[in-house]
């Protein structure tokens, strides 16, 4: 009976024993599950594809009537090539009336300019006269005062050919403004007239078209991301749409520094309660065609400032 006790307390050291020590490897075991793993990306965002300046929209410099439409759509076109041209009648009118008043003010100019030169002849014949006591002075002193009144006349006919210069430049000018013509190489993508439709500069664009510039991304960035990316910082863009595309490596250019709403948010409650920057990355290599403008894909920034694949489905 009196080894009871001892037997007793041994059984319950051994049993503290072996619950202490399943208690560290549960321990142990927690520490081990819950470490998590190091990001691999520092940040991650919306965004979409874009060019400089985004598409550029065309519309008629004057109001008029489309007479022909060189382009369709889908055409690549070269900067300077006629796009479309309206009815230039009015217009060649002008400059017709422009060019006849210009002549009529040059034939002006040279006859009075012959008159002047046989006046002032005369003038210096009579003066020379007159100073020699051959001649009457009084012819002298008109004649000289005809040279000066055809002199004056020369000066108005001159200033009236300038002007008529200016008003056939700007006929030749209006005649142009009823002709567009593409202002670099690109692509029309929508074409928004029919010949014989009356347009006007307020009408709105007739042509929306694609130059031909390097792609970029704009990302809305969370405000809560605007400490850990900055310029140069290297990422990684996926295809938004779950297609498949290969994913393209790109680095930032700029960041933003003015805070606005999303615009790429779906959720409108999201929308409304999120502030974001805007960041512009440009592709390490020239993206495939397929790439097209307005696409939605995700940006995800590198932690470390290296380029690391993208994870399937991210």
């Amino acid at each position: 009976m009196t080894l009871r006790p001892a037997h007793s307390l041994l059984a319950l050291a051994l049993a503290a024993s072996l619950l202490a020590a399943c208690s560290h490897n549960e321990a142990d075991k927690n520490a081990t599950s819950t470490a998590a793993p190091a990001p691999a990306y520092a940040a991650v965002a919306r965004g979409r594809v874009d060019i400089e300046g985004g598409l550029l929209k065309l519309g008629m410099p004057r109001e008029g009537v489309v007479a022909e439409i060189k382009v369709r759509e889908g055409d690549h076109v070269h900067k300077g090539q006629v796009l479309a041209v309206l009815d230039t009648r009015p217009a060649q009118l002008a400059v017709n009336a422009a060019e006849a008043e210009l002549k009529q003010a040059q034939a002006l100019g040279r006859s009075l300019d012959a008159r002047l030169k046989a006046s002032q002849q005369r003038a210096t014949r009579l003066a020379t006269a007159a100073a020699a006591g051959a001649g009457d002075g009084q012819s002298a002193d008109d004649a000289k005062d005809a040279a000066q009144q055809l002199q004056g006349e020369l000066d108005n006919a001159h200033a009236a050919e300038a002007l008529a210069t200016q008003k056939l430049d700007a006929a030749r000018y209006e005649l142009s403004q009823r002709t567009l013509a593409a202002p670099f190489d690109g692509q029309i993508v929508e074409r928004d007239i029919q010949p014989g439709a009356t347009v006007s500069p307020q009408g709105g664009p007739v042509f929306v078209m694609l130059p031909e510039q390097p792609r970029i991304v704009r990302a809305e960035l969370n405000e809560s991301f605007v400490g850990v990316v900055h310029e140069g910082m290297p990422a990684q863009v996926v295809d938004d749409s779950g297609s498949g595309a290969p994913t393209l490596s790109a680095h930032v250019q700029r960041i933003g520094t003015v805070f606005g709403p999303s615009a790429l948010e779906e959720d409108p409650l999201i929308r409304a309660n999120t502030r974001t920057v805007t960041c512009v990355l440009v592709f390490d290599q020239p993206p495939p065609a397929s790439l097209r403008i307005g696409q939605r894909v995700i940006v995800q920034f590198n932690a470390n400032n290296t380029a690391q694949p993208a994870k399937p489905g991210n």
